[in-house]
């Protein structure tokens, strides 16, 4: 039995290994930049116009870059002038729109 318990153990462990480097990780400051002037990513400047103008009269609440299976996206949170909170993400290094929905 306690050879089982190893064996299902180390499976779990490597299991929750394996699903953790799936999960998008937000970057810093200072990895959005280097990858900004590595011409990897498009401003976010840009991209908040193009968010913004989806929405007129929102203000923007929250804006992350993260990675996640090797692409780049930015995830910008907006409440629009009727209260509603919109989650908008468009890919960082294209501008095309993956998503908008109501968060």
């Amino acid at each position: 039995m306690t050879v089982y318990r190893r064996v299902a153990s180390l499976a779990v462990l490597v299991l929750l290994a394996f699903c953790s480097s799936l999960a998008a990780r937000d970057l810093n400051q200072d990895e959005a930049l280097a990858l900004r002037q590595q011409g990897v990513i498009l401003p976010l400047e840009q991209l908040l116009q193009q968010a913004m103008a989806r929405h007129p009269g929102s203000r923007l609440l929250e804006a992350e870059l993260e990675k996640k299976h090797g692409e780049y996206a930015y995830e910008v949170e907006l409440v629009t002038t009727e209260g509603v909170v919109r989650e908008i993400k468009l890919d960082a290094t294209t501008g095309v729109l993956i998503k908008d929905k109501e968060d």
